[in-house]
Order: structure tokens, then C-alpha cells, then sequence
């Protein structure tokens, strides 16, 4: 199939990798120039003019995978939608929020351009494990689409259809909700057996029982290992933690459903507080997990 990925950040540039190399012909699309001569370095056909993108399908059905910022997407779904035909398809693969999700889906419709959200995970280790991708949208798209989605979770990720369009989204800001608790856990953990009434615990020895058949063996933890390896005392690190929005979407769901969500609120608000310099051993883990998986400016 003929797909364009528009966005050639750390995890589209992978995934228009991924899909070459799975037998799909990939176009590809970023603003910036820096992004472009590097995916053309590696024998991508890249446009900046969404225009010249659409035109190089000729009358192929075009497909254009966003793997933008959530707060871009609007923009760029505007003006996607005025050069696009009824029959073509926008697919949403960011963080979105699921209730704007609603909205584009129904933006979308209205021109008669068909929308797919799909929950994207796997950071910066997709293209070496494969993506886990989390779909929701119109169920016909998705199965003539399905091809490409299977192809980005090769070869070890995995894919599932969810329903109605938002459905992709709001099991991902789940996902990274559960992983700001996740994190947090792992950190607090760790920090007191540094800081505890054991003094001098190898940290490296720890972390490589845990995740050895013990109860919280993880990708996660595994990361953990990686990094006191490298850095056993996390030198370097301020311990800023960037709050990103789906936890923060989380805990807005929950309470318009009328629950509460106190390990995530807590977990989240651990991260807004690194913002007025309350840091820690536990918060520079924190900083040094997200930048091993996602890739994310360790101190910023």
C-alpha cells in the first residue's frame, strides 16, 4: 500500500522505516527541513508542500498518518482536509485527546474524508520491537488500513480494534496514565533502597533480580537496568519531569464519570512539583526513563 507519514519526529521516522521495510511505499512529509534531509538520506521521497505529497499519489487512495504533537494536529488536520477527496483517509497516531479525537472524526466526515485514531506505543524502541497500536474510527477504514497497522508491529508489538472513533485514543491515554503510576512506583522504590537504612545496595544487582522472574519484571524495570549500568548515581540529571496531558485527560474522565483516580493524581502531580524544583533521586529516574523509551530531553 501507498502511505504518506506526515511527521518525521522520533517515532514516525521509524515507523515510515518499518513500513518500507514490511514492502509498503512510503511518502513522506515534515516542516522542518532537518527532518527531511535526514529521512531523504535514507532514500525516503519527502515533500514539505502538502500539495506535492497529494499529487505524488496520483489516483492511488491517499493516506496520510499523522505523527504529530497533539497541539498541532487541528491545524494540520485543517489543512489536510481542504486538498483531500471524499474516500481518502487521515489516520490521527499521536497523543490526542480522545474528546478532540470525537471532533476531527466528525470535522472529517463532514467532507466525507474517513479518520482513523490509532494509540501509538513502543517510544523509540518501535523500530527494533515493533509498535502496540491501539485503533478506533470507522471499522471498514480500519480493516483496508489493517495491512499498514500490522506491518508497524512487526515484529514483536501487537494490534486491536476498539470501535468508535476516539475509542483508539482513550485506551492510550489510559496506557499513559497507568505508566505515569508505573514510573512513579519504580522511582520511589528505588530511591528508598538508595536512600534506606542499607546504605550502598548495588542498584544494577537489584534491578537485574526484578526483572528476572520476580512479580514487577517490566519493560519499565528493565529500562531501570539499562540506565544504573550507565549512570548508577544519575549523574547529570536535574530530575524536572515533563507532564505531558493524558494523565492530566485521565483524571478528567474519571471524574466526569465520578470516580477518582488517586495513584495517577498523585503520580502526576510528583511531576508538576519537579517544575518548582522539588526533585529527588526518585524524580531524576523519573527523567532518565522517559528519555531511555520516548526519547524526551533529559533536562527540560
Amino acid at each position: 500500500m501507498k502511505v504518506a507519514i506526515s511527521g518525521l519526529g522520533k517515532m514516525g521516522s521509524q515507523m515510515a522505516q518499518i513500513l518500507k521495510e514490511n514492502g509498503h511505499e512510503v511518502l513522506t512529509h515534515d516542516t522542518d527541513i532537518d527532518q527531511r534531509k535526514r529521512i531523504a538520506s535514507l532514500g525516503f521521497q519527502t515533500f514539505e508542500n502538502p500539495i506535492d505529497l497529494v499529487h505524488a499519489f496520483g489516483t492511488e487512495r491517499i493516506i496520510i498518518w499523522l505523527m504529530i504533537p497533539a497541539q498541532f494536529v487541528e491545524e494540520a488536520l485543517n489543512q489536510w482536509l481542504i486538498i483531500l477527496q471524499p474516500g481518502d483517509i487521515i489516520i490521527d497516531g499521536g497523543n490526542s485527546d480522545y474528546r478532540q479525537t470525537i471532533i476531527h472524526a466528525q470535522k472529517a466526515a463532514a467532507v466525507q474524508v474517513n479518520f482513523l485514531d490509532v494509540g501509538t506505543s513502543g517510544g523509540i524502541l518501535g523500530l527494533k520491537n515493533g509498535f502496540s497500536l491501539m485503533v478506533g474510527g470507522d471499522e471498514e477504514t480500519y480493516k483496508y488500513c489493517e495491512p499498514l497497522i500490522k506491518a508497524l508491529s512487526h515484529p514483536n508489538g501487537t494490534f486491536k480494534y476498539f470501535g468508535a472513533s476516539g475509542s483508539g485514543h482513550f485506551i492510550k491515554m489510559v496506557h499513559n496514565a497507568i505508566e505515569y503510576g508505573m514510573m512513579e512506583s519504580l522511582a520511589e522504590g528505588y530511591h528508598l533502597i538508595k536512600d534506606g537504612p542499607y546504605r550502598n545496595i548495588n542498584l544494577v544487582n537489584v534491578a537485574a533480580v526484578w526483572q528476572k522472574g520476580s512479580i514487577i519484571e517490566s519493560s519499565l524495570n528493565g529500562l531501570a537496568l539499562d540506565i544504573f549500568k550507565e549512570n548508577p548515581n544519575l549523574d547529570g540529571i536535574e530530575g524536572f519531569v515533563a507532564e505531558s496531558g493524558e494523565a492530566k485527560w485521565a483524571i478528567e474522565s474519571a471524574k466526569a464519570g465520578g470516580f477518582a483516580m488517586p495513584s495517577i493524581k498523585a503520580a502526576r502531580q510528583v511531576r508538576l512539583d519537579t517544575a518548582q524544583g522539588e526533585v529527588s533521586f526518585a524524580t531524576k529516574l523519573l527523567a532518565a526513563l522517559r528519555n531511555k523509551f520516548g526519547g524526551h530531553a533529559i533536562n527540560k
